[in-house]
C-alpha cells in the first residue's frame, strides 16, 4: 500500500549540482548504517596509500540540504576514505558538496549507487597493466591484494581477452565443517581444467527435474543443500553402480577399474576391520604373495578361494 501523508520523489524529479569545499575529515557525519565494508588489510592499504599521498585522490560526497550543519555534513560516499584521512593525520579533504534537499530515498539511493555501480575489471587487462608496475611499492599502492594476486597468476590472457562476455556469476556457501573438502574438491578439479565434457540436454533437464523434486521433498531452497542430499542418497545406493561393470551373470563388462565401494555399497568400514586387512595386505606384500600397492589382490584371492576353495587360480574367474 502506498503511503499517501508523505510526497513522493521519483529519481528525475529533483537535479542537483554538487560543489567542490574543504572540510576537516573528522567533523563530517559519518552514516549510521553503511553496507560496504572493508577489511582490515585493505584499510590499512588505503591510509598507507593516503599518508603517502598526502591528500584523497578522489572525492567523498557529502550532503547537507539544510540539515546539517557545515562542517559537520553527512557522507553518503567516502565514509573510510575519510576515517582514512583521519589516520593519515590530514586536517583537510576536498569533498563535493550536495546543499539542496533530498528526500530519504534519494540519499540512501545515492549511497547505494556509489557502492555498487562501480564497474568491474577484465582479468587480462589488469594482469597487462599490473606487470607494468616493476617497483614493489607501486605495486602494493595499486590495492590488489594476495588473494587477487592468485587470481592473477592464473590468468590465460588469450582466454579472457573479452572484456564484455556475457557471463553469470554462481555463488555456492558451505558449512564450516564442509569447507575444507569444498576446497580438495575445487583443488582436484583443477586438474581436469583441460578437459571438456559433453553432457546430453536431456541430463540438464533430469538434472533441475530431480533438483525441483529434492527441494519440495525436503523443503529446502538451498541448491547446495539439494545437491547434498541427493549425492547422499546416491551414497546409499553405491552397490547399485556395479549394474554398469557386470553382465547378468556376475561377470565382469569390461577390463578397467572400479570403485571399490560399488563392490562393498558402502565407503565406511568399521576401523577393527580396516586395520586387520592393513595388516593382511602388509603381510602378504612382504612375503610378495601380491604386488606392492596391489591390495586387491589379496581381496581377489581370498575371496576366489571361498567361492572356489584352497586351489583357487584367480584366473579362472576373469
Amino acid at each position: 500500500m502506498t503511503d499517501t501523508t508523505s510526497p513522493t520523489v521519483s529519481a528525475t524529479a529533483t537535479r542537483f549540482r554538487p560543489r567542490l569545499v574543504p572540510r576537516d575529515p573528522r567533523t563530517l557525519t559519518r552514516l549510521p548504517v553503511n553496507a560496504r565494508f572493508m577489511r582490515k588489510e585493505e584499510y590499512d592499504r588505503l591510509v598507507a596509500n593516503v599518508r603517502r599521498d598526502g591528500c584523497l585522490t578522489s572525492v567523498p560526497l557529502i550532503y547537507s540540504g539544510g540539515e546539517y550543519e557545515e562542517g559537520h555534513e553527512l557522507i553518503l560516499s567516502g565514509n573510510h576514505r575519510c576515517d582514512a584521512a583521519v589516520d593519515a593525520d590530514l586536517d583537510e579533504i576536498d569533498c563535493m558538496l550536495i546543499e539542496e534537499h533530498l528526500s530519504p530515498q534519494q540519499l540512501v539511493a545515492l549511497q547505494l549507487s556509489h557502492n555498487s555501480i562501480a564497474g568491474e575489471d577484465d582479468p587480462a587487462t589488469l594482469k597487462h597493466l599490473y606487470d607494468q608496475l616493476d617497483d614493489v611499492d607501486w605495486r602494493a599502492y595499486s590495492g590488489l591484494d594476495d588473494e587477487q594476486l592468485g587470481l592473477l597468476a592464473e590468468v590465460q590472457p588469450e582466454g579472457l581477452s573479452e572484456a564484455n562476455l556475457d557471463f553469470a556469476t554462481v555463488s555456492l556457501i558451505f558449512l564450516p565443517p564442509e569447507l575444507e573438502a569444498a576446497r580438495q574438491a575445487f583443488d582436484d578439479s583443477r586438474f581436469g581444467q583441460d578437459e571438456s565434457w559433453l553432457a546430453a540436454r536431456a541430463d540438464y533437464e533430469q538434472t533441475l527435474d530431480t533438483l525441483a523434486s529434492t527441494h519440495a521433498a525436503h523443503k529446502v531452497g538451498n541448491v547446495a543443500t539439494a545437491l547434498h542430499i541427493i549425492l547422499t542418497i546416491a551414497e546409499r545406493h553405491l552397490d547399485e553402480l556395479r549394474e554398469g561393470y557386470t553382465a547378468p551373470d556376475g561377470s565382469a563388462l569390461h577390463t578397467g577399474r572400479v570403485g571399490l565401494e560399488t563392490v562393498l555399497g558402502a565407503r565406511m568400514l568399521p576401523a577393527t576391520a580396516a586395520a586387520t586387512i592393513n595388516k593382511a595386505i602388509a603381510a602378504a606384500e612382504g612375503r610378495g604373495e601380491i604386488d606392492p600397492g596391489q591390495g586387491w589382490q589379496l581381496l581377489e584371492r581370498l575371496t576366489g578361494e571361498y567361492l572356489s576353495g584352497p586351489n583357487h587360480n584367480p584366473a579362472d574367474l576373469r
